[in-house]
């Protein structure tokens, strides 16, 4: 196999862009591994690259760094650009493969039939990094045109661009697929004058057989004067619903089923939920070609999606290749699975939200981005847990206990404490006077000054503080005095002095308690509801996040005079 001198400049680019990035003699495995990815046709031949590669590394190795530098800066300007940013600028994220700063345009397409997910936001975030690392411009798209199957919800588009600003991302643009269906059938227009598509009418069970069989359909032969006129009677209404597709043609020989003569168009009579749209359209665009599209139009120079969806990227390269177009350059990452929520999909999580299963999509128990938000998970905890997790194709299992750690530090040191018991139980106290216990509000910060609760002779503890006490038991009721139980049933007790040291001589427990004149509160959690009782003050943090003593941290979401709601954020 002779190399072309295309094979041989890619050779040197990327041998000099190592030499350049590590200050020493290139590494011809790195180097390998960058041009096999370029040049894929060169992968039957590794004996001629190896070859190839030896005298070239070997000429690089005479010269020094600045003539490395001078060299690759004639040759490939782009890796110069690309080693010239911040290699790691947010930790997690490597630099993008050719991008130049000012250029680089990245795209998060979520299909609005429901809220975005944990797993949307990871989208959201990278990308949207990406963008800023690079000063480029960021394009929301909302891939809306599917009527049936992941039929939109018109709520969606609003949640999604709130979660947006709540992440601290403005998208340059917003893009809605479904206002682009003209955009879309010229392009099919032009692919069925070239003789790249032609109209089906075959039963989808009769072209899978076609299919399987590396058989042409009756219908892949028609000429572009036939086709186009089976395609304008198809915008015309003039078939029954799923009569006919419009399909690309590509290799009905291909190794892999999935990729010949795949449907770009079908015909749906159903209505959209934007009331722009409505029952304008019949004929509506599949993913894969209305992403193919749009990502040439809107300037994609980059796109991240998942590496189960590399079929698409193929699909899509016979639109590219047929329009004469170049395919952005993609990164694939593996599936994420968040132990605490296991499999899930949105439309799943839609019927069971319609039977009552769930209260609603911000139900503390959804992986939602809508749920933790009202569970008092920070904006800027998730991007960091987002961003650190990286970029990669291996499939990755983590717990929710990671982004509940980045979390933490940044409310700790907020949350005013409060008492908070459930399940409380009355604990009378025989000899205890009248008093006024001062627990602070937060106990590294003196200057926020302490919460006044007045006590009498009676305060209320957890039930399953009181299921481990035993008569005789000594115990501390926090940042107020000492007791000793005398009995469980009633549970009572004896008041036993204020100092702390006499309770470590008999190795008491220090225990949280709450106010009998306390307020009812109810803590919404992934594990279900929580009722107790709480302090008063509790009522003054509203939609702030605060931390009930030996229970959690917690977001209050309502308040009234009755009942405080609050949602648990994580211990």
């Amino acid at each position: 196999m002779t190399l072309s001198p295309e094979d041989l400049n890619t050779i040197e680019k990327y041998a000099l862009q190592n030499a350049v990035k590590y200050g020493k003699a290139p590494q011809p495995k790195a180097v390998m591994g960058k041009v096999m990815g370029e040049c894929p046709h060169l992968r039957n031949d590794p004996k001629a690259i190896s070859s190839a590669l030896a005298e070239i590394v070997g000429e690089i190795a005479k010269g020094n760094a600045e003539a490395w530098e001078t060299r690759l800066s004639e040759i490939a300007p782009e890796l110069i650009e690309a080693l010239s940013v911040k290699k790691e600028p947010v930790k997690g994220l490597k630099p993008l493969e050719g991008a130049v700063e000012g250029k680089v345009v990245m795209r998060f397409a979520p299909n609005p039939n429901g809220p975005a997910t944990l797993g949307s936001s990871r989208g959201m975030v990278v990308n949207s990094e990406y963008v800023k690392m690079y000063k480029g411009k960021f394009i929301l798209r909302f891939d809306d045109t599917d009527p049936d199957k992941k039929r939109p919800l018109l709520k969606a588009y609003d949640w999604y661009l709130d979660d947006f600003k709540w992440l601290g991302v403005i998208p340059d643009r917003v893009v809605y697929a479904s206002d682009r269906f003209p955009v879309y059938y010229d392009y099919a227009k032009k692919l069925i004058e070239m003789g790249k598509a032609y109209v089906c009418f075959c039963e989808g069970g009769d072209f899978k057989k076609f299919k399987d069989s590396k058989q042409p359909c009756p219908h892949r032969d028609q000429s572009p004067e036939v086709n186009l006129e089976y395609w304008e009677k198809m915008l015309a209404g003039g078939y029954e619903d799923q009569q006919a597709v419009l399909r690309i043609k590509t290799d009905i020989e291909h190794k892999d089923p999935a990729l010949r003569d795949w449907g770009a168009f079908r015909i749906r009579k159903m209505s959209h939920p934007r009331a722009e749209i409505g029952e304008k359209y019949i004929v509506w665009p599949l993913l894969d070609f209305a992403g193919a599209i749009e990502d040439h139009e809107l300037g994609m120079t980059h796109i991240i999606r998942g590496k189960d969806l590399q079929d698409s990227e193929k699909r899509q390269g016979y639109i590219y290749k047929y329009l004469g177009w170049e395919y952005p350059k993609t990164l694939h990452w593996g599936r994420v699975k968040i132990h605490e929520f296991g499999k899930f999909s949105t439309s799943t999580l839609r019927k069971d939200i319609e039977s009552g299963i769930y209260s609603g999509w911000d139900d503390p128990r959804l992986p939602t981005i809508r749920a933790i938000r009202r569970r008092g998970i920070r904006a800027e905890a998730l991007r960091k847990f987002m961003v650190e997790m990286g970029i990669g194709t291996t499939d990755v299992s983590i717990s929710m206990e990671s982004l509940y750690a980045e979390n933490r530090k940044i409310v700790d040191p907020e949350a005013n404490r409060y008492f908070f018991v459930r399940d409380p139980v009355e604990l009378e106290i025989e000899g205890a006077e009248a008093t006024v216990a001062k627990p602070p509000l937060h106990p590294t910060d003196s200057e926020r000054g302490a919460r006044d609760i007045n006590v009498e002779n009676k305060v209320l503890l957890a039930g399953d503080d009181v299921e481990k006490m035993e008569v005789g038991s000594m115990l501390r009721l926090k940042d107020l005095y000492n007791v000793e139980i005398t009995s469980l049933e009633p549970l009572q007790g004896k008041f036993s002095g204020e100092s702390l040291e006499a309770l470590k001589k008999v190795k008491g427990r220090i225990i949280h308690w709450a106010p009998v004149d306390g307020i009812s509160v109810k803590v919404r959690s992934p594990d279900g509801d929580f009722k107790g009782i709480g302090e008063r003050g509790i009522a003054k943090e509203l939609d702030k996040i605060v931390q009930f003593e030996r229970f959690g941290f917690c977001r209050i979401d309502a308040v009234s005079e009755e009942e405080i709601v609050a949602y648990f954020s994580h211990k």
